[in-house]
């Protein structure tokens, strides 16, 4: 099977943008489960991993993944605030 058979859940626009602009509304750090309502209601596609990659170099960086939200928010967050 080649990369562009295997799809992923892309979040659009990405991730991290949609989670920092919601904790700069808020004006203090999101909370867990606060991430997880985000990332659980934020529009998403089915790409290949072929174009999310070439979604990802046109950005200029890599999003945060869906299933490791929290964790990869916690660490993204400190060089973004």
């Amino acid at each position: 099977m080649s990369d562009s058979e295997n799809l992923v859940i892309y979040p659009m626009p990405s991730l991290v943008a949609t989670l920092l602009n919601r904790e700069r509304a808020k004006g203090s750090p999101l909370t867990e489960a606060e991430v997880m309502e985000i990332r659980d209601g934020c529009p998403s596609v089915a790409v290949p991993v072929d174009i999310a990659a070439k979604i990802d170099a046109e950005r200029g960086y890599k999003d945060i993944e869906p299933e490791q939200c929290w964790e990869q928010w916690k660490e993204a967050r400190k060089s973004l605030i």
